[in-house]
């Protein structure tokens, strides 16, 4: 017994030349037959708390923010800086702020 025998004992032989073309339609089949009330549950989709939370707090750090606005400009105008210092403080008081919110939203 070769090594090819012993692959194809194991594994089937498939050819190009069969189609399976039943199976396909009864997959549509089932898929148009859902009820029309489903299908608009499945579209409602619950809002997440979190963006509007976020741009609330994000108020609360105006200091962090006006650093961040003057080396975003500062980069606009050719500077060789990056502004990632000042985004992390920014985002972490913004976090801060919002954590505790997010949280007992989702409870």
């Amino acid at each position: 017994m070769g090594l090819s025998d012993m692959f194809s004992s194991v594994f089937p032989t498939i050819f190009a030349e069969e189609e399976e073309q039943p199976e396909e339609v009864v997959a549509v089949v089932e898929e148009e037959e859902q009820p029309a009330e489903e299908e608009e549950e499945e579209e409602e989709e619950i809002e997440d708390p979190k963006e509007a939370i976020m741009e609330e707090c994000e108020k609360h750090c105006p200091d962090l923010k006006k650093h961040l606005d003057e080396c975003n400009e500062r980069v606009e105008n050719g500077s060789h800086e990056n502004c990632i210092e000042e985004f992390f403080h920014y985002m972490h008081c913004a976090d801060e702020c919002a954590a505790p919110k997010i949280f007992a939203a989702t409870q």
